[in-house]
């Protein structure tokens, strides 16, 4: 098994696997690498576990494999999808303020690693760590529904040892974006207890929050069903926005603009700085077949918004927003009837609402269409050996930072919100 840095002529590889994973997500596509360097300049690791390397010039380098690095030209031939056993894509964010990590993925709820077995899973966490102690990072986070059992166990383990794992077994990385290093994950002993004795040889600890969850819809096969299971009340609802003479659209990039005048209210609105506009435009283009705005119009009047990309068998919903002013319309129902409409209609079996807290409003709001709670599990990997903060004080840490943002004219913080935002990885 050999790790090594995704180049140009993997792409198609690495998403042809991504596909064919029963356990991938929408994040684990390589179009959210150029997505995310494009609109904020974040360096990125994605990291690929293949079988060993079929050419005879591969064959004779790779036999000469150690545990230290060795260099390979990766831009030169394509990979036949057949040979991935697993990817972990990871993005640098680091400012003195909102920390040093790797994440995988920011600004999104899923992400992680991506393997056909636990020892795949253990061989990229150890590059991964290895990539950390090199970059210096704090953490790496890793973004799972499912959870890696195993993580948990080992810091268990770890936690009731009386002798720390010592530093001085890590091995020194250089990996420059871009490129074409190849690294080994060690000697001939590739098992999973290899990866288990090398983990448990570095400095770490792991925590695992899951105070977040996903709210999932399963659908029928069209809208008229779904509109018909829906309690007469919850129609009733629906049917009011229409009443007040509301209407949606769905459409790509010429709703762009419209979209974001919503949007950077809404987030000002909140308190919070809004994603750069050329975040949504390059998710726009990255994914012109699979993603649309939806738009609730009060007249010529943009007044909801909402942004959906599919991925297999479901439509996930990563940004939505409505202007309080109108809440008395209602037009976040019609927002949301209407990408359940486009989702049934269009032969998606789940509608992915996106992420929530149990029991607080959103979670109310998206539990009355019928979605149902699916646990996340966001593993915590601290290279400085100190615990994550806890999660109930992060708000409070900037409330009067919310406050004072919500006084601010929009226009200043569309300007500045973007440049805020890239840093913050939630």
């Amino acid at each position: 098994m050999v790790i090594k840095p995704i180049q140009p002529p993997h792409t198609r590889a690495w998403d042809e696997y991504v596909k064919a994973s029963p356990k991938a997500n929408l994040y684990h596509l390589s179009g959210w690498q150029n997505i995310i360097h494009k609109t904020y300049g974040h360096k990125t690791y994605y990291l690929m576990a293949t079988r060993e390397p079929e050419s005879s010039e591969l064959r004779a380098q790779s036999s000469k494999l150690s545990v230290k690095n060795y260099e390979l030209s990766a831009n030169s031939y394509e990979l036949n999808p057949d040979t991935l056993v697993g990817i972990l894509p990871l993005v640098h964010l680091k400012h003195f303020l909102f920390g040093n990590s790797l994440v995988s993925l920011p600004f999104f709820d899923l992400g992680g690693i991506l393997a056909d077995n636990e020892e795949t899973e253990k061989a990229l966490l150890l590059q991964a760590i290895r990539l950390a102690n090199d970059l210096k990072v704090n953490n790496i986070e890793l973004r799972h529904q499912e959870p890696l059992s195993w993580l948990s166990r080992m810091s268990q383990l770890e936690a009731q040892s009386s002798n720390p794992h010592p530093t001085s077994y890590v091995y020194p990385v250089k990996f420059a974006e871009g490129n074409s290093k190849v690294y080994p994950v060690g000697p001939e002993d590739r098992t999973g207890a290899y990866f288990t004795r090398e983990l448990s040889a570095m400095s770490w600890v792991s925590q695992t929050r899951s105070h977040k969850v996903r709210m999932l819809l399963n659908l029928p096969d069209s809208s008229e069903k779904l509109m018909k299971s829906f309690k007469s009340k919850l129609r009733s609802q629906i049917k009011k926005p229409k009443k007040e003479g509301l209407h949606a659209r769905v459409g790509s990039l010429e709703l762009l603009n419209d979209f974001y005048k919503v949007f950077s209210i809404n987030m000002r609105d909140l308190g919070s700085p809004a994603h750069s506009k050329a975040l949504i435009q390059n998710v726009l283009r990255e994914f012109p077949e699979k993603s649309r705005i939806v738009i609730v119009y009060k007249d010529d009047q943009a007044i909801a918004c909402s942004i959906i990309v599919g991925f297999k068998e479901t439509l996930e919903n990563p940004w939505a927003s409505a202007l309080k002013k109108y809440n008395s319309l209602s037009p976040n129902m019609l927002l949301y009837w209407t990408m359940l409409e486009y989702a049934s209609d269009n032969g998606f079996q789940y509608f992915d609402f996106g992420r929530s807290s149990p029991d607080e409003g959103t979670y109310k709001f998206k539990e009355q269409w019928g979605a149902s709670p699916v646990p996340l599990h966001w593993h915590y990997v601290s290279l400085n050996r100190k615990p994550i903060n806890e999660g109930g004080s992060e708000k409070s840490k900037f409330q009067r930072a919310i406050q004072y943002w919500q006084k601010l004219p929009v226009s200043f913080t569309k300007l500045l919100g973007p440049r805020i935002r890239k840093h913050i990885g939630l």
